[in-house]
């Protein structure tokens, strides 16, 4: 959740620091700090409360301004209140080490009556605190450098970490380490950059170290040279960053969220390339190629994952049962781990993240591996950690996400879900003719987005006479009950509307009793074996005087009859529904929430990327 950045080499470090704070403001906040040396003192300024307000307490801090090393942090409140003296960086009691940090130190009670008990003052209410006193203690007492005191820090530490650490005795060294919160090293001429996200230093490098679990790097702006906590040496590949700068800038949106809605057909044409083979009518997913054979003779398949990628989950869910012909269950991350899950043989676990850096869901891949499954990672972001520890994977190829609610990365993971389904059930027992059928299907799925997305002033214009309603229903059944599901995520995540999906079924068996005068009641009605039925959960919600929002296939006049407002999607073949009706959704969200005046691209209590449980 929250962001590091780090300098060292011969630039002006404040501008580059603050910089790269404002690029990690879409992950969430609530306070920030910065550290640089100058005059072989630590110089630093805390802010609770936006980036802007650090920026004019620099004014009044030309020290530092004129330092060419440092840290900066933007800090999610976890221990203790968003306030300046639990921002962060933290120091220890002679102020000669200072510390930003990510993630969660769950033994620092034990640890803080130990620093205690040595005598050490502390002036806030985190955790991360305590990770500057102990650090501090060792240093002071027989450690011999800035990097063996952090070495015997961590060693114990229990919980998560992504730290960045600098010493006014030993000027011009970083150290940094990784455990369980995602750090990178930017390599660029004569000097280093430190960050927990891209975004914050794509402008300057687009050469990037990532580093593992359990890895320290302690830099200069000469060198680097990375180690174990043990203090192992190992030997990093040094990879690029595949997307610009020009990929996180808002080009000409009001907000990024928008931008990304209507990103989506070119990010769906990206994803299909190159493994959507029309020619030969087949898909070729060249990161599940060494294991296709295990796939295919898979017994279960278990989808995991939390909140919008969930429910990209349960289509897929729909997709391997229908399509491949394969058990397949989802759980949801923050809970498989804790439940003692039956993981048989044969069985494959699939993690679905943007990040890849999700918490929850790491440790649920972690748990199924322990346990002998085959591990499978859909994620957005090349060299994430879900991507390294998986044993095989299908990128998403969405380009960067810079907005909280998740748009395009959701309907990517759609995307290759269908791949997936659609390549085992080609091997398992689909005919050539219907695979053909589903092949060219998905290739006019951008086409056909776009046409969607042509729609979008009418549903806002729509969308303006609903917004004063504090509670909404969101009906679908089959593939589109999920999609149901994530429009009501969408609509609670940044218009702060209560919403609730429900199967539209369920409707009868209590959820009915919601249904006042004008309550909005978005009902996913395209044409498919269910829609006689859903027609008949509309006409209940009009007795009961609700309004209506459908959405509908092309050319359904009849349903106009029942509904207040209609919004129409393209025909496609029923497993496809769901990458054209979650359009819909996102507009219809999207739409609310500007209308409600609230912040889109960073909504209140959300962070974009979740790094502790």
């Amino acid at each position: 959740m929250c962001g590091i950045v780090g300098y060292v080499g011969r630039k002006k470090a404040s501008g580059v620091l603050i910089e790269g704070l404002k690029r990690l403001e879409y992950r969430g906040y609530d306070s920030s700090g910065i550290c640089v040396q100058h005059g072989g003192s630590l110089v630093f300024r805390k802010r609770a409360g936006r980036i802007s307000a650090l920026e004019e307490a620099l004014a009044d801090a030309p020290e530092i301004a004129a330092g060419t090393f440092g840290i900066a942090h933007t800090r999610w409140a976890t221990h203790g209140e968003p306030n300046e003296a639990n921002a962060h960086p933290h120091f220890d009691d002679d102020g000669d080490i200072a510390l930003v940090h990510n993630g969660i130190i769950e033994n620092y009670a034990t640890l803080k009556q130990f620093c205690l008990d040595k005598g050490h003052v502390f002036h806030s209410d985190t955790d991360t605190e305590v990770l500057a006193h102990l650090i501090g203690e060792f240093y002071h007492d027989g450690a011999s450098s800035l990097e063996e005191a952090v070495q015997l820090a961590l060693r114990e530490v229990s919980g998560t970490y992504g730290i960045a650490v600098m010493c006014s005795g030993e000027p011009d060294k970083l150290v940094v380490a990784r455990k369980g919160s995602p750090l990178i090293i930017g390599v660029g001429s004569d000097e280093y950059l430190v960050a927990s996200d891209a975004s914050a230093i794509i402008e300057h490098t687009v050469n990037v170290i990532y580093m593992n679990d359990n890895e320290m790097a302690v830099i200069t702006p000469d060198s680097m040279r990375t180690v174990t906590i043990d203090n192992v040496p190992v030997t990093k590949e040094i990879q690029q960053i595949e997307w610009s700068l020009e990929q996180i800038a808002k080009g000409g949106f009001e907000h990024f969220m928008l931008k990304e809605i209507f990103e989506q057909p070119e990010v769906v044409r990206t994803s299909l390339g190159g493994r959507l083979d029309l020619r030969d009518m087949r898909v070729q997913l060249g990161g599940l190629g060494e294991i296709v054979r295990d796939l295919v003779k898979t017994h279960k398949i278990i989808l995991t994952a939390c909140g919008t990628a969930w429910h990209a989950g349960l289509v897929g869910e729909y997709l391997f049962e229908d399509l491949a012909r394969i058990p397949t269950e989802v759980e949801y991350a923050s809970e498989f781990r804790y439940r003692n899950p039956i993981v048989e043989e044969g069985t494959v676990v699939i993690a679905l993240s943007q990040s890849g850096e999700t918490a929850d869901t790491l440790a649920a891949l972690r748990e199924a591996h322990d346990k002998g499954a085959l591990t499978l990672g859909i994620v957005n972001v090349v060299g994430s950690t879900i991507a390294r520890e998986t044993d095989a994977g299908v990128y998403l190829h969405a380009g960067p996400e810079i907005g909280v609610a998740s748009t395009k990365a959701f309907t990517c993971q759609l995307v290759v879900e269908t791949l997936i389904a659609l390549m085992l059930g080609r091997r398992r027992f689909m005919s050539q003719q219907s695979t053909e059928r589903y092949l060219k299907a998905l290739a006019e799925i951008p086409d056909k987005i776009e046409r969607i997305l042509a729609q979008a002033d009418a549903i806002r214009e729509m969308v303006a006479d609903y917004v004063d309603h504090d509670n909404w229903l969101f009906l679908g059944r089959g593939y589109n009950y999920p999609i149901a599901l994530e429009g009501a995520l969408k609509l609670k995540e940044i218009s702060y509307i209560h919403a609730e999906g429900l199967p539209a079924a369920e409707m009868k068996h209590g959820p009915i009793a919601l249904i006042s005068d004008g309550m909005p009641v978005v009902c996913i009605a395209p044409r498919n074996a269910t829609y006689a039925k859903i027609v008949g959960n509309i006409e209940e919600v009009r007795a009961r005087k609700g309004r209506i929002i459908a959405i509908a296939t092309e050319g359904d006049e009849q349903i106009e009859k029942y509904a207040d407002n209609v919004i129409y999607v393209p025909d496609c073949p029923v497993p496809l529904q769901p990458l054209l009706t979650v359009i819909p959704m996102q507009l219809i969200a999207y739409y609310a929430a500007v209308a409600r005046g609230c912040n889109v691209d960073k909504p209140r209590n959300l962070a974009k990327s979740v790094t502790v449980e």
